[in-house]
C-alpha cells in the first residue's frame, strides 16, 4: 500500500491537478466510484487507479472487475488519497486515463448538437454535456479557448455522460460553421436583442445551438456566421440565463418538437 506523499506516482496525479500537466503527460483524473462506474461501462481505457482499503471493502466486486481491465491498480492510505483528489470529501477512488478521440458525426449525418464559445465554467460545460446527451445530441464543439473539457470538475458535474458524449475541441469555430452552413445544417445563435423566440423555430431539421461565454455572450463574427438568432424570453430584471439552462432548453424543444420517445 502506498502511504508516502513522496512515491513518484503520487506525485504525478497531483500534478495533473494543473491543465498544462495534463497537457503535458496526455492523460487526465477523475475521482469517485460513479465515473469509474461510467468510464468502465463504455471500456473507456484506464491506465491507474488508486483507492482505499476502506473503499475496496465496499466495493470487492468493482474492485475485482478493474484489477483484470486496469494496468496498474495501487491501494493508498487515506491521507495519500486525500492528497491526490480535487475534491474536499473524496469517497475513496481515483484513477488516470488517456484522452479517448471520439469519432465526430459526419455533417451528413449530423442531427443536433451544441457549439460553445469561450466557455469559462466548468460546471457549466459539465451540465451541458449530461444534458445534451440525455436529450440524445449527436455531438459538442468547444472552442481552444473555453475551458478544458478534460478539467475534474467537468467529470463530475457531467455525472459520467462525458465518457459518452463525443467533444471536439475546434481551433477555427468560423471555418467550422461555414462549413455546416454548406452542409445544410441550421445553425442557431441565441441573443438578446432579437424578436424571434427560440421555440417558434422549426428544430426538426439538422441543427447545431450556438452558446457563448457566461458574461459576453457570443462573438459577433459567430452571430453573424448563424441562420438565424434567437433569444430566450425573460423577465426584466434579469440579466440572462445560466448557460447551461439555456442548452437544455432549446435541446428538449428539440426533441419536443421532434417527439422524444426514448
Amino acid at each position: 500500500m502506498l502511504t508516502s506523499l513522496k512515491n513518484p506516482l503520487v506525485k504525478q496525479i497531483r500534478k495533473l491537478h494543473q491543465a498544462k500537466e495534463r497537457r503535458s503527460q496526455h492523460c487526465f483524473l477523475f475521482e469517485g466510484t460513479h465515473l469509474l462506474q461510467e468510464a468502465l461501462a463504455v471500456d473507456y481505457p484506464l491506465q491507474v487507479v488508486c483507492c482505499t482499503p476502506q473503499w475496496q471493502a465496499r466495493h470487492d466486486q468493482l474492485w475485482r472487475r478493474i484489477s483484470l481491465q486496469v494496468q496498474r491498480v495501487e491501494l493508498v492510505s487515506p491521507e495519500v488519497l486525500q492528497s491526490m483528489a480535487t475534491t474536499v470529501q473524496p469517497d475513496g477512488v481515483i484513477a488516470i486515463a488517456t484522452p479517448r478521440r471520439s469519432p465526430q458525426p459526419l455533417a451528413s449525418q449530423l442531427s443536433l448538437g451544441v457549439v460553445l464559445e469561450t466557455l469559462q465554467d466548468p460546471g457549466n460545460l459539465g451540465a451541458i454535456i449530461r444534458t445534451a446527451s440525455a436529450a440524445e445530441a449527436d455531438g459538442l464543439w468547444l472552442s481552444d479557448d473555453s475551458v478544458n473539457p478534460d478539467h475534474p470538475k467537468v467529470l463530475r458535474a457531467s455525472a459520467g455522460q462525458w465518457f459518452r458524449l463525443p467533444i471536439t475541441v475546434t481551433t477555427d469555430l468560423p471555418d467550422q460553421i461555414k462549413a455546416w452552413r454548406q452542409a445544410g445544417i441550421q445553425i442557431l445563435a441565441t441573443c438578446v436583442d432579437v424578436d424571434l423566440s427560440y421555440w417558434e423555430v422549426d428544430l426538426r431539421q439538422p441543427t447545431l445551438i450556438l452558446l457563448g461565454n457566461e458574461g459576453a455572450g457570443l462573438s459577433s463574427e459567430l452571430i453573424n456566421l448563424a441562420s438565424l438568432r434567437v433569444k430566450i424570453p425573460i423577465s426584466p430584471g434579469v440579466e440572462s440565463l445560466n448557460a447551461a439552462i439555456a442548452a437544455a432548453l432549446i435541446l428538449y424543444e428539440a426533441r419536443r418538437q421532434r417527439g422524444f420517445n426514448p
